[in-house]
């Protein structure tokens, strides 16, 4: 017994360190919020994991000296140890405690959720951007207020409300954005809405946070928060078919299956396929799919299926695989 107490007394200090570490590389913190709704997680969360751990911390240091005070010393296994008939005021207070903790926690946890779901009223402004987040296998598009599509990289200007309203064409979905704000699921034939407010420009990360099929892993995005003239400058070049949507579809959507350089991957190689010199027969594949390629392209407005359709053309019916 006592080689089992100097084991855990040693123990603690190790998971004391190695827990610290895990903390110092994000292992169990939130990233750094960069929007009001996502600063109102982050607070939750360390409430809670500031209640928890005392609370971890306490019942384990008791373990350790009732394991170490009250060990056997010698005595028979059979001897029955002192016989207690009752603490009431230990036991009044086992269930006050957890119950005022608990209360506690909920009533932080109602205090936050309107800025957690609802754009503020203080905050909401006067030029909320409203963003279509579509959730597709595998990967997301966005359609902008004046029909510009770009997929893979949301780019919204820095300091502006932007609400969303996430939808999929296909199976369920997840939209998180860990330092926009939290997770809101895409679910066939319903819109659910979320939004944001980034207060420094920069490239945040997107995850699809729902096992959503084989590709899952790759259903990643970014959202790009930028100044005025970036953002107008982007508009500017995503109208109508343009180049750039044409490049974010090869990049964003085929480029997980067939490779960024068309080398071909689970999917067979693109270049020097007859078949994309013939732009009505790509269009009719991405629209319907075939064997196993899905139909990624089955919700494409006429745009997005032109600039599809024509930067495979260009970048690969040749047989170059180059950019």
């Amino acid at each position: 017994m006592r080689r089992l107490s100097l084991a855990l007394l040693a123990a603690l200090p190790v998971a004391l360190v190695t827990a610290a570490r895990a903390a110092a590389n994000d292992g169990f913190t939130p990233v750094q919020p960069e929007s009001p709704n996502a600063s109102a997680i982050s607070q939750t969360y360390w409430l809670i994991l500031a209640v928890t751990g005392g609370i971890f911390l306490l019942v384990e240091t008791a373990l350790i000296v009732f394991v170490v005070r009250f060990r056997s010393r010698g005595r028979s296994r059979e001897q029955e140890g002192a016989q207690i008939h009752g603490a009431t005021r230990l036991e009044v207070a086992s269930t006050i405690v957890p119950v005022v903790l608990l209360a506690g926690i909920a009533a932080f946890v109602f205090v936050k959720l309107p800025t957690i779901k609802n754009v503020p009223p203080a905050t909401a402004g006067a030029n909320p951007l409203h963003i279509r987040v579509e959730g597709h296998q595998y990967y997301w598009q966005f359609v902008y207020p004046d029909g510009q599509v770009a997929i893979h990289t949301m780019v919204v200007p820095v300091g502006r409300v932007v609400t969303l309203d996430v939808v999929t064409a296909d199976v369920i979905h997840s939209w998180w954005a860990p330092a926009l704000g939290g997770k809101i699921d895409a679910i066939p034939g319903r819109v659910n809405h979320t939004w944001f407010k980034a207060e420094k420009m920069g490239s945040y990360m997107v995850r699809c946070a729902e096992l959503c099929g084989l590709e899952h892993a790759h259903m990643t995005g970014y959202v790009d928060v930028v100044g005025p003239a970036a953002y107008a400058h982007f508009l500017a070049a995503h109208k109508g078919a343009s180049a750039a949507l044409g490049q974010e579809v090869f990049e964003g959507v085929c480029a997980t299956c067939h490779g960024f350089q068309g080398q071909g991957s689970y999917g067979p190689k693109l270049v020097g396929n007859a078949l994309l010199a013939d732009p009505q027969a790509v269009a009719q594949l991405l629209r319907t799919g075939k064997n196993r390629m899905p139909a990624v392209g089955a919700t494409w407005n006429q745009d997005t299926m032109t600039a599809a359709t024509t930067y495979l053309k260009q970048r690969f019916a040749g047989g170059s695989s180059g950019s």
